[in-house]
């Protein structure tokens, strides 16, 4: 009579065991599941960020950040500035604001460039609008005898007469790639990871006012189909002669916007970029020449 409680706790244990085993290769194979959908399907980020270069010379900014530089790039190509005037301008707002749109700074400065109403930069709300203060930044840029040969900390002081010119230098690494992306000559150089667009935030119209805004009048068109989501296409080879380099210059542009715009993909010659995937790949058609196409978070059914 002593064994019998034994043998049934021996019973117990090897049920144990086998249970145990059963939970371990059930575990393994949906770990293993997950890794081969993970593979097929990357995780969402959980921080949205934007980068421009190429392997160990990427950069980074946020999308804040990231659109500002965007807005500031495309000011350039408007007024048919070199890509060094973009470097110069972006570096100087680092420095400034960390290409932010404060309404704060030092004394009374504010604005992606820290200007100073009573310093004759404009009224508070002219320097918060942030098309008007870059604007401004370049008026003054272009009077610099020789600001595209210029080291950055020269040029940039030039214009702000900063208390701390050599500061300017450290931002130049990143404001030249963000720079060369954002004006063509790097192409698929620029990508963001962004979160899952929610349904609905693409506004056509919304897109339309934006290009008008940064770049002036170029040609768009908007398409809404009923079996498909809603895109805009534009026609960045209205900005100059170089519709390649446009091409880009305006795609890694609605790249560097796409986190407010609510974009999901955009295509420019045979390549595509698209938030599934975050980076530049094949495209399934081709487009011509400066020709860019911009698909929108579509409404819920």
């Amino acid at each position: 009579m002593a064994r019998r409680p034994r043998r049934r706790r021996r019973s117990a244990l090897r049920a144990f065991v086998a249970i145990a085993i059963v939970l371990v290769l059930l575990l393994g194979t949906v770990v293993g599941v997950v890794a081969v959908l993970n593979s097929q399907s990357p995780p969402r980020p959980t921080t949205e960020v934007c980068f421009a270069g190429e392997g160990a010379e990427q950069v980074a900014l946020s999308p804040t950040q990231a659109k500002n530089a965007a807005l500031i790039s495309a000011v350039t190509i408007r007024r048919g500035l070199p890509a060094r005037a973009a470097t110069i301008g972006l570096a100087t707002a680092m420095q400034e604001s960390r290409l932010v749109n404060i309404d704060y700074g030092d004394r009374d400065s504010i604005g992606l460039f820290q200007q100073r109403p009573s310093q004759g930069w404009g009224t508070v709300e002219q320097i918060m609008d942030p098309v008007y203060s870059t604007g401004k930044f370049f008026d003054h840029l272009v009077k610099v005898d020789g600001y595209e040969d210029l080291p950055i900390t020269e040029a940039a002081q030039a214009v702000q007469r900063s208390g701390f010119p050599d500061a300017y230098a450290q931002h130049e690494p990143r404001a030249r790639a963000f720079a060369s992306a954002l004006t063509g000559y790097s192409e698929a150089s620029l990508r963001c990871e962004l979160h899952e667009a929610a349904p609905g935030t693409g506004d056509p119209q919304a897109v339309v006012a934006r290009v008008k805004r940064d770049f002036g009048k170029v040609p768009t068109k908007v398409a809404t189909p009923q079996d498909g989501p809603t895109t805009v296409t534009i026609d960045a080879s209205a900005l100059s002669d170089d519709a390649d380099r446009m091409g880009w210059a305006v795609a890694q542009w609605a790249v560097a916007t796409a986190a407010e715009l609510g974009t999901t993909s955009v295509e420019v010659a045979d390549q595509r970029w698209d938030r599934e995937s975050t980076d530049w790949s094949a495209g399934t058609t081709t487009l011509p020449a400066g020709s860019v196409r911009l698909t929108l978070a579509a409404d819920e059914d």
